[in-house]
């Protein structure tokens, strides 16, 4: 039995997420992180996502994507599947890289894509690899805070939602995240930044 599609969505928020299979490492250096992000960047051309987060840890990557098209599956089908090969190749393996498809969460209210961005930017420091979260050189933390940022990083895009309830966007994410908790009321749902 053929397993069911996930619903993509115009316009839709994701928290997305993989593991390695059995749990083993995906990402065995540097290089591996970089043909990872190089490989990401692509697909955010090809697919016209927006990349508000990610970190990509040991074992796991995490990835919080705005999709303007209803393309979030065929778009991680290429790019997990291309950074699979690519890693195989390079590492004289076979098999599977990740562990199953990947998973995906629709982020449905300010709460949860602030609580989203926050658990994605702490997770580093959560893990246990680094002390503050802008140590992390493989999350998009310290990028999205300072100026130096890839261009395919929507990082004004993300401040902008943090910034929808009031306030500057920047000051409130550093804010949130030193705290590890947002002290934003929840509204009813995801209300887009003016683009």
């Amino acid at each position: 039995m053929p397993r069911p599609l996930r619903p993509d969505v115009a316009g839709g928020v994701h928290h997305v997420y993989a593991r390695g299979n059995d749990r083993q490492v995906i990402f065995r250096d540097d290089i591996d992180r970089r043909i990872y992000l190089a490989t990401l960047k692509r697909e955010i051309q090809r697919t016209d996502w927006r990349c508000l987060s990610y970190s990509l840890m040991e074992n796991h990557v995490h990835l919080l994507l705005e999709t303007p098209k209803p393309n979030l599956s065929t778009g991680m089908q290429r790019l997990h599947g291309r950074y699979a090969q690519v890693h195989n190749a390079r590492h004289g393996r076979v098999g599977h890289l990740f562990q199953g498809r990947f998973g995906s969460t629709q982020v449905l209210t300010d709460e949860q894509l602030w609580t989203t961005a926050l658990y994605i930017a702490r997770n580093p420091v959560v893990a246990g690899l680094c002390a503050a979260p802008d140590e992390w050189p493989w999350s998009s933390y310290a990028a999205t805070v300072g100026s130096n940022r890839p261009s395919w990083l929507d990082a004004p895009r993300l401040l902008s939602y943090f910034g929808a309830a009031g306030g500057d966007g920047r000051k409130r994410y550093i804010a949130a995240v030193a705290a590890g908790q947002i002290s934003v009321p929840a509204t009813q749902g995801v209300r887009p930044p003016e683009s």
